[in-house]
Order: C-alpha cells, then sequence, then structure tokens
C-alpha cells in the first residue's frame, strides 16, 4: 500500500469516509457504516435505488458482491500492519433470494483469527485465509452469502 493511500485510511473513520466515497460504492448507492477502531469489525449497507436495481426489480447481483469485495482484505491488512502482504485470491458469491430494500453485510475479525494467520505465515509461508459473510435484508432474511479468500503472507526481510 503506498504512502498516500496508507495516510487515507490511517485511522477507521477515515477508511469509512474514504470507501464511503469511493466511487464503486458510492456510484451503487452502497455505504460504509461502521468500521471499529481496532479494524475488527465493519458493517456495510446499501439501500434500493433506480441506478443499483436489475430489470426485475431486484439488487443488481454486481452491486451485492461490491459490498463485501474490499472488506476482509482492508481489515486484515490494517490489522497485521505492512509487514504482510494480503491480497484478495477468489470469490464467489451464492444468491438465495431476491434482494430488496435496505440489504447490509457484517465482517468481523477476531484476535484468534488474526492470531492464527501471523502463525501460520510467521516462516514465510503462504496462508489463505477464508470467509463466508452473509448479505441480509432489514428483516434479517438471507439474501446472498459470499465466500471469500485472501492470499497473505510474511514479506521477507
Amino acid at each position: 500500500m503506498n504512502a498516500t493511500v496508507r495516510r487515507w485510511l490511517a485511522s477507521a473513520g477515515a477508511m469509512r469516509r474514504v470507501l464511503s466515497t469511493f466511487a464503486p460504492y458510492l456510484g451503487a448507492g452502497i455505504r460504509v457504516t461502521h468500521i471499529a477502531e481496532d479494524f475488527s469489525s465493519a458493517r456495510v449497507e446499501m439501500g434500493q435505488h433506480w441506478y443499483n436495481t436489475n430489470y426485475v426489480g431486484t439488487h443488481f447481483g454486481g452491486s451485492l458482491y461490491s459490498m463485501v469485495d474490499p472488506m476482509y482484505m482492508l481489515l486484515l491488512m490494517r490489522r497485521l500492519g505492512n509487514d504482510y502482504i494480503v491480497w484478495d485470491k477468489s470469490a464467489s458469491i451464492d444468491f438465495i433470494r431476491p434482494g430488496k430494500g435496505k440489504v447490509m453485510a457484517r465482517f468481523e475479525l477476531t484476535d484468534e483469527r488474526v492470531d492464527e494467520i501471523r502463525a501460520a505465515t510467521a516462516d514465510g509461508d503462504k496462508m489463505l485465509p477464508e470467509w463466508d459473510v452473509e448479505i441480509v435484508d432489514e428483516s434479517g432474511e438471507l439474501v446472498a452469502r459470499v465466500h471469500k479468500i485472501l492470499y497473505v503472507r510474511r514479506k521477507r526481510g
């Protein structure tokens, strides 16, 4: 991460503001409503608007995926620090039911999970941690489930 981006994302509040005005999020109507000060959790919401509704009147699937795309990578980068390489490796989305109205997703990155990743990568080995993220509607009904895999390796030297 270059120095300018690091400054923009230096605090949880700054990261939340930057992401909420990031063109792909802004254009899809996605808002980051919470990032914990220690980067251990986040919450993202998306209301339904004419510009993120598909032909059949439900949330556009690409916008649903966009809600969750960068979050675990960014949270983990901040938790691990600059001695680690963290990339998105792969993702898949399973659409469970049509999404209408406001939808949201929560992200949790526990101390235990961070410690597990540090231990697995301590000798320079890579790790491919996985997460499932649920996107739910206002009544708590599951709309979609996203499976994320990251690539993590401790930098050499």
